[in-house]
């Protein structure tokens, strides 16, 4: 992997019996990659009893008529920063282009856009993020846990979140069910 930046923008997907359980059959949008290390948004498991009204009500906004949606899991770093991984029609304060295939926000601005009926056409609300340092995820990747996967959005917008991981692997020609969680020796 020559290129540093190579994997912004491509989904990453846990394989399955990775060691850390947090991770385990994880669906991740990554969004940054650098020499600096790597911060992807958890896109696969919805937290349980949170909804996107709920969310605003607590930063005192008013929902007005957006749609109530689920709140992704974003990942185990900082699980109280809010992050919007969004359709590139929308852009605010802090928007990041990710690779020119989705943008990701994290201020609230975008939350008020939404609730206003202005914001993005397409959007996932996400509460915290997973994040690498330094040679980290290169070093993972090298250790069969993660399987990389071209990124289309449709995954993120279209895909219910319990059916993401599955439709991730059936993207990269994988047949989960072949899977193991053990390794073997030859």
């Amino acid at each position: 992997m020559n290129d540093p930046c190579y994997l912004t923008g491509q989904f990453l997907l846990a394989m399955p019996g990775m060691s850390d359980p947090r991770f385990d059959r994880a669906v991740i949008a990554l969004c940054a990659h650098d020499e600096q290390g790597a911060l992807g948004i958890g896109i696969g498991t919805e937290i349980k009893g949170l909804g996107f009204h709920d969310l605003l009500g607590q930063l005192k906004i008013d929902a007005g008529g957006c749609p109530d949606r689920p709140v992704s899991m974003g990942g185990p770093v900082e699980p109280g920063r809010g992050f919007v991984v969004h359709s590139r029609d929308w852009e605010g304060q802090d928007t990041i282009d990710v690779a020119g295939r989705w943008a990701l926000s994290g201020t609230l601005d975008v939350l008020r856009a939404i609730a206003d009926g202005k914001g993005p056409r397409q959007w996932l609300v996400a509460l915290g993020y997973a994040g690498w340092g330094e040679g980290q995820l290169d070093a993972e990747m090298t250790r069969h846990g993660w399987l990389t996967v071209e990124a289309d959005p449709g995954l993120i917008f279209d895909v219910p979140a319990p059916e993401r991981w599955a439709a991730g692997m059936a993207a990269a020609g994988v047949d989960p069910r072949l899977l193991s969680s053990q390794a073997g020796r030859a």
